[in-house]
């Protein structure tokens, strides 16, 4: 399980001294307890490794949106620690579709539910995301299922 993939990477890179791969593993770890602390009181049952790809997408998401700052802002010391992050984070991710795959896996989904224009993106965007979810990047995927609908 990816879980345990983390835990058991978080003590060899704390065994081996990489202070650096350690704080994001810590990191990741911390996450991942506040996401079961909030699921406490929800009722909804969700599948952990599920749990574990939202987190690690989510926080892989961050990472890009504050490369993009730090660089426009001259940052470069501050990008280069959100790109080692990123790194790390990224190696526990599923592969994601490239550009043709996601296209081809939207095309598949406007055939099966009939969706035809603009009115059925939420429906095709919901259909996504159930079956491709963690090898998908939903805004990615977003923009070309505008320009496959309209």
């Amino acid at each position: 399980m990816l879980r345990d993939d983390i835990k058991a990477a978080t003590i060899s890179s704390m065994k081996a001294g990489d202070k650096e791969r350690t704080a994001t593993l810590r990191l990741i770890g911390a996450k991942i307890k506040d996401r079961d602390i909030e699921l406490r009181t929800s009722s909804k049952d969700v599948d952990d490794e599920a749990l574990v790809i939202d987190v690690l997408q989510k926080m892989a998401k961050q990472r890009r949106e504050s490369i993009t700052m730090f660089e426009d802002g001259g940052r470069t010391e501050l990008a280069a620690k959100e790109k080692g992050e990123l790194a790390v984070i990224e190696e526990y991710l599923p592969s994601q579709l490239d550009e043709a795959a996601t296209a081809a896996a939207i095309e598949a989904v406007k055939a099966d539910i009939g969706a035809d224009g603009m009115k059925d993106m939420g429906k095709v965007m919901a259909e996504l995301k159930s079956r491709h979810g963690a090898e998908l990047d939903m805004s990615k995927a977003s923009g070309l299922v505008k320009a496959a609908l309209s």
